[in-house]
């Protein structure tokens, strides 16, 4: 078996795959069987990909939730992997830790636990992992590199696993170790020893979320460290393997994949790598970064989720192509199946994969797909050439007395103006001497199956899409559903947490309150400032105000923003006007958040541990500031950018308080 494997993987990392000569497939287990099916899967993180999702209200929240999760309906996903959340910006946002200081710990900040409940609730088999992208800055005691104290990084992950179970009765099955940086080893082996004095021997280690290398060759030559590690997880590999990796005898896994914008043309893409993964690379799980877009499509990567569901205001939810391209495998295995050993490519291009539960059931699934429109991003799959071919399957084995399977195909348009048509359920296949013939066009998926239970699930369609309301309040009042953030923010660098204030019982009693106060162990490159930013990217004319508090008396700083340019991993560069008052008494107007092109400036006399009321008005090429009601600056001209979001923040890693947020659009 492993020799088999070996070899088949030589031709495939380092040979030209010559055509079949032949269009008879065999489909047996007579010759054993080949690795157990782990699933697919979806991850939430990475961050602040499902910011969204949290926001809509009933019943549009649960039916994207039964599109993803709940089993034969949509994509039925197998596996559930999350951010395990740093206070850091990770692509597309920050996600909040469950413990922002050594001494802070609270297992309900964020929107992670609730998705892994409602996940569960809808398949409570579903695999969960959890995987850090940053770290809060205590843990690396101020320091970059979190394994410079590993016993203090392994309780930390540890805790967020013990608090899984304790306050939500969910089960993390996997656990990564520091998503796409280097490994340590004497971390690895210290977070199994951690898990295993916390009563944790059954969650596996998967390393290391990056490449197949170096941690193939460190697991061969460690023998400690492989019995550490259960799973070598790769990051977008392309469909391919490296030798080393399949002498390990370890799980493979794809634990980051697709990354493509969710149109027909990613739907193919997915298709390729769903059967790809195992056919070149023995891959037996894929897990599609992202679960769902939902986060503001002008931050990176937009829509590059399984379906969009960007809208909270309006309800708005879209089932793209990639969700029933996943129910195309998930709805007729699980995980436990193996694959056979028979599977690989078609004659005239296209690849296909069996699966079985070892009694009796039977899973092909078949894609011919393009090379001119599935294409991925991260990283382009080679091209491969299809045309239109019949193929004959001969089921032996255990299987030579199966009389019909089921037949459920897709169909990508992409060189007609039909359109695209996808999981519909086809008449099934009646076998002759054990034997059937498909007729395979280009850009077509397949499955036939003995599983009758799969189905197209649906619902009423969503409500239509809307901009975000042109006019917006929120007093930070309102506490459901209850998770840390305040609806529609969407935190670029810091966390922006619901706060009770009781020194003010009044007006000012539930804040919106900026809470990190040094800067994490970053994964992409924070800004020195902390900014949460709101609304409709195009918004050009407006005015947005904000009550506002400082906590810090020498060097306290907040600002009110408009036509915020940037986010993600670029909001360090983003352009915008923002409206700045001090702690000393001082305001500033800017062009960007790094404060360097100043518009305005002079003096304000706010000061700390005081309330102030900030309002900023667009029109045109003119800005003009109000402070506590009262005209502080006017007229000053900004040049660009002409379009953007509102936003609030502070001058640096601090604590501060906003409250009776509203924006007035044109």
């Amino acid at each position: 078996m492993e020799l088999r494997e070996l070899l088949r993987a030589a031709v495939f990392l380092g040979l030209s795959l010559s055509s079949c000569c032949c269009q008879t497939v065999v489909l047996s287990d007579t010759p054993g069987l080949g690795r157990s099916f782990d699933g697919i899967g979806g991850l939430s993180g990475g961050g602040a990909t499902s910011r969204l999702l949290v926001n809509y209200a009933e019943p549009y929240r649960s039916q994207i939730l039964d599109y993803l999760f709940k089993p034969n309906f949509g994509a039925s996903l197998h596996i559930l992997k999350v951010e395990i959340g740093g206070d850091a910006q990770t692509t597309d946002g920050t996600e909040p830790s469950h413990m922002h200081y050594e001494n802070d710990e609270n297992y309900f900040r964020g929107y992670e636990w609730w998705l892994m409940r409602e996940a569960k609730k809808r398949n409570p088999n579903i695999t969960l992992i959890g995987l850090p992208w940053a770290f809060p800055g205590w843990v690396g005691h101020g320091k970059s590199w979190p394994y410079d104290f590993p016993d203090i990084t392994a309780s930390y992950v540890v805790k967020w696993i013990l608090g899984a179970k304790q306050y939500h009765d969910l089960d993390i099955h996997y656990v990564g170790i520091w998503n796409e940086r280097n490994y340590d080893s004497k971390y690895i082996k210290l977070l199994r020893y951690t898990l295993d004095k916390s009563g944790l021997e059954g969650v596996r280690i998967i390393a290391s979320d990056n490449l197949w290398q170096p941690i193939t060759l460190s697991l061969l030559q460690d023998p400690e460290l492989g019995g550490a590690v259960d799973v070598i997880g790769a990051h977008y590999p392309g469909t391919k393997t490296v030798k080393e990796a399949l002498q390990t005898q370890k799980k493979l896994w794809s634990s980051e994949d697709y990354s493509s914008v969710n149109n027909e043309v990613g739907g193919g893409c997915w298709a390729r790598i769903l059967n790809q993964n195992y056919v070149n690379g023995f891959m037996t799980a894929t897990i599609s970064w992202n679960l769902v877009s939902s986060y503001y499509e002008d931050l990176p990567f937009g829509r590059d989720g399984l379906m969009t569901a960007e809208e909270p205001w309006s309800g708005h939810y879209e089932v793209e192509s990639p969700i029933w391209i996943t129910a195309h495998t998930t709805q007729f295995t699980q995980p436990g199946w193996s694959y056979l050993q028979t599977v690989g490519y078609l004659a005239h291009g296209g690849s296909y994969v069996a699966l079985t539960n070892g009694k009796g059931s039977l899973t092909v699934v078949i894609e011919t797909m393009t090379h001119d429109h599935s294409v991925c991003i991260r990283p382009p799959l080679p091209p491969f050439n299809v045309t239109s071919q019949n193929a004959t399957f001969q089921l032996k084995g255990s299987f030579a007395s199966i009389k019909e399977l089921q037949v459920w195909r897709s169909q990508f348009n992409f060189k007609t103006n039909k359109p695209s048509s996808f999981f519909q359920k086809l008449p099934p296949v009646k076998l002759v001497d054990g034997s059937f013939t498909l007729s395979l066009a280009e850009d077509e998926v397949y499955t036939l199956t003995t599983v009758t239970s799969g189905q197209k699930g649906s619902y009423p369609g969503s409500p239509p899409s809307a901009h975000f309301p042109k006019q917006y309040k929120d007093n930070f009042d309102v506490r459901n559903p209850p998770f840390s953030e305040a609806p529609n923010f969407a935190d670029q660098t810091g966390v922006f947490e619901y706060y009770i204030n009781l020194t003010d019982p009044g007006a000012h009693s539930f804040t919106l309150r900026q809470v990190v106060t040094q800067r994490p162990v970053t994964w992409a490159t924070d800004a020195d400032q902390t900014i949460s930013v709101i609304g409709d990217f195009q918004w050009q004319n407006l005015t947005v105000s904000c009550d506002v508090f400082m906590e810090s008396v020498k060097t306290g700083g907040v600002f009110l923003a408009a036509r915020v340019d940037k986010g993600g991993q670029s909001i360090r560069s983003a352009k915008g006007v923002f409206f700045w008052v001090f702690a000393d008494g001082t305001y500033k107007v800017t062009n960007d958040l790094a404060g360097q092109t100043v518009l305005a400036e002079g003096q304000s006399g706010t000061r700390a541990y005081g309330w102030h009321t900030l309002s900023l008005t667009m029109e045109g090429q003119y800005a003009s500031g109000l402070l506590n009601g009262y005209p502080l600056w006017k007229n000053a001209v900004v040049l660009a950018p002409d379009n953007g979001w509102a936003a609030i923040g502070t001058h640096s890693f601090e604590l501060a308080q906003f409250d009776n947020f509203a924006v007035v659009a044109q």
